[in-house]
């Protein structure tokens, strides 16, 4: 098992090292690097809030033409030092189909307690997990999302096994006066043992975790320039949370 997952990081840096070679061959112009940086008054995934603050979230993405491998990352800006650093790898078919898997990563806010490099499944901070995505079309707006949890620090059943957390998402875009707008529900089908004191990844129960609607526009702040800011409305029906969320990107 612990060559499978340092597989996961080698891929990586073969992947990337495989672009280079193909765009030094096929031209600059088939090769896109994206930095980018979202700030955000609450951080909220999959219906819960982690940090419980405004946050930073850096970004930055190489592509080649349905191929991405990017870092991500969350920091909070209060004294709870929360932080999130991921990685993944990405294939988008057609526009239409993302195969993905994520390395998430929540390191301690104590620097030395943080062991990134350690991938025991009994001791490691890295969750795993793979996902398939349906994107949608211009004559079906609808995005179907499923994501399992296949190795790393997941929830375990009373007798450690791994419970293989899964989330699905439905969503719908649109676009309204210029305005973006996407609608979604997410839950999880996982249901652990109450009996044992089981509690999954994202709840005690299977249920629904997360529905919303976030809107999107730009800000003209000169000619040339524009600012794009969102608004999300969350809530998580299982934590009976609500969340309003403003965000700017860079």
């Amino acid at each position: 098992m612990m060559r499978r997952i340092s597989f996961f990081h080698t891929v990586l840096f073969v992947s990337l090292g495989l672009v280079l070679s193909v765009q030094s061959l096929m031209g600059q112009n088939k090769l896109t690097l994206d930095p980018g940086v979202d700030l955000v008054s609450r951080y909220i995934w999959r219906g819960t809030d982690f940090g419980n603050s405004p946050a930073i979230q850096p970004a930055l993405e190489l592509g080649f033409g349905g191929f991405a491998i990017g870092a991500w990352g969350s920091y909070a800006t209060n004294d709870a030092n929360f932080q999130e650093a991921d990685l993944y790898v990405s294939y988008t078919f057609n526009d239409i189909l993302t195969l993905m898997v994520t390395d998430y990563f929540l390191p301690d806010g104590n620097i030395s307690n943080n062991k990134y490099f350690e991938y025991d499944s009994d001791n490691t901070g890295h969750v795993f997990e793979g996902a398939l995505s349906f994107n949608g079309t211009e004559k079906i707006p609808l995005s179907l999302m499923v994501g399992v949890n296949f190795y790393g620090a997941d929830a375990r059943t009373y007798d450690n096994e791994l419970q293989y957390s899964t989330y699905i998402e439905l969503g719908y875009s649109a676009t309204v006066k210029e305005t973006s707008l996407d609608v979604f529900i997410g839950g999880t089908p996982n249901n652990p043992d109450s009996d044992k004191g089981e509690t999954g990844y994202y709840g005690p129960s299977a249920g629904i975790i997360n529905i919303g609607v976030t809107a999107g526009n730009e800000i003209q702040i000169t000619e040339k320039f524009a600012l794009p800011v969102n608004v999300s409305v969350i809530t998580n029906p299982q934590q009976q949370n609500i969340f309003f969320v403003f965000g700017i990107s860079l």
